[in-house]
């Protein structure tokens, strides 16, 4: 696997691959990777030719009072697992990189950034957004590939690609999840003993409260008794459970479209989010 820190060297490594008609896929990421990133890495190597990954923990999408500087790096460890599973090529880009001195452009992709964690975290999409533009336009990727955990953040690239004409085909990959069914979270390392046990009632509050609206029953009644279950659990705040249309994110009273219900809630000091689908009822 080759590593790369200057974008000429990108560019002509990218060039390369493609060469003889090969095809590239891009997995972005933030490093400090686990299972769900390698399972988006095994799909890359399923549909592409070349995979390449991205390390860069982006400061743009981290408000002021939220865990940039903490955010584990490591980034001798994420190579190795890059190469044993496959990847032709990390890139990895500094700050200066990215956002060279005076860089002025911003990307905001209204609609479906606008409620949950774009309520919670303001202007973490448009830093999500600017990022993903940025490696769509240095490497210039046939796919790019990204973990449905982050529901929201799929949905706000989805719109962007159709919107702007890029031409990438954006793959979702479901969660990946621990035997205790916590989804899998570079921000899990954060959580000790206590609060990984009491994490779980994360999917297990998602997971019944799916059940019962997919079942009709009526969907507010389904997320008090979610939101009661965490807070028991020793989640506090719960940011949001909602259900949420599946492409556009808007809140739903019942799922008459493929619909989402997604939560973020804090335990200690650690937000976590998660997300299950929630099929279309069957019209009578």
């Amino acid at each position: 696997m080759q590593t790369v820190r200057q974008l000429k060297a990108l560019r002509k490594a990218v060039a390369a691959f493609r060469r003889d008609g090969g095809t590239v896929a891009l997995v972005p990421t933030m490093g400090a990777l686990h299972a769900g990133h390698m399972a988006l890495v095994a799909e890359a190597r399923r549909r592409a030719d070349h995979v390449v990954a991205s390390i860069f923990v982006n400061p743009r999408q981290f408000g002021p009072n939220e865990d940039l500087d903490a955010y584990p790096r490591r980034a001798a460890k994420d190579a190795a697992m890059l190469a044993d599973a496959g990847c032709a090529l990390l890139w990895l880009p500094d700050v200066e990189t990215m956002y060279p001195d005076g860089f002025a452009t911003n990307i905001s992709v209204s609609g479906v950034s606008d409620g949950l964690d774009g309520a919670a975290r303001p202007g973490h999409f448009d830093g999500v957004a600017t990022v993903v533009a940025k490696l769509f336009n240095q490497l210039g990727p046939d796919i790019a590939l990204f973990g449905e955990k982050d529901f929201q953040q799929l949905a706000v690239i989805r719109r962007m690609v159709r919107d702007l004409n890029f031409g990438i085909e954006i793959v979702g990959v479901a969660t990946q999840r621990d035997e205790d069914g916590l989804a899998l979270s570079s921000r899990n390392a954060y959580l000790d003993a206590e609060q990984r046990a009491a994490a779980r009632a994360l999917p297990r509050a998602l997971g019944e409260a799916a059940a019962a609206i997919g079942q009709g029953e009526d969907t507010a009644a389904a997320i008090a008794r979610a939101v009661a279950m965490l807070e028991k659990a020793g989640f506090g705040p719960v940011d949001y459970v909602a259900l949420c249309d599946a492409e556009t994110l808007r809140p739903v009273a019942a799922p008459d479209r493929p619909a989402r219900l997604l939560a973020a809630a804090r335990i200690g000091g650690t937000r976590l989010i998660d997300n299950l689908e929630i099929p279309a009822r069957k019209s009578s």
